[in-house]
């Protein structure tokens, strides 16, 4: 649930600039698409001269609210989802990521900035799911 009473452009903005600058950092330094799914992915499938970027990247991906609670507090995290709703959505994204050939990092972050035509479907697919499943769990299967 967004407080939207709470909401600060400015700190949207700033983590907007941070991901587009390192996904552009990642295109520049190694060539690759700062996709989750397929650097994840790359780590158990591991090629060789892949583990130190792939490797760097996770860690950095894990290390990073470490980082802003050590700088300040970490904002309220709140999930009214059962374990069990909060595994089967994970599932159901990691099998996505697999149909679609990548994550939403990937084509919607990385993808839609080159214009990929398969990035745009790929992403609006997300997002239509997306508004349907929440519509679906919502509304529909609710018991109220």
């Amino acid at each position: 649930m967004i407080d939207w009473q709470s909401f600060t452009p400015v700190s949207a903005f700033t983590g907007g600039m941070i991901i587009g600058l390192a996904t552009a950092l990642l295109l520049l330094v190694t060539g690759r698409i700062a996709g989750i799914s397929g650097i994840v992915g790359g780590l158990i499938e591991l090629r060789k001269g892949d583990l130190a970027w792939r490797a760097a990247f996770v860690i950095g991906l894990l290390f990073a609210p470490w980082l802003w609670r050590w700088l300040g507090e970490l904002p309220p995290v709140h999930v009214e989802s059962s374990h069990v709703m909060l595994v089967l959505a994970g599932l159901a994204v990691g099998i996505g990521t697999r149909y679609g050939s990548g994550c939403t990092s990937g084509h919607g972050v990385c993808g839609l900035s080159r214009l990929s035509p398969r990035s745009i479907v790929a992403t609006i697919s997300f997002m239509v799911t997306g508004m349907g499943v929440v519509y679906i769990i919502r509304y529909s299967l609710s018991s109220s």
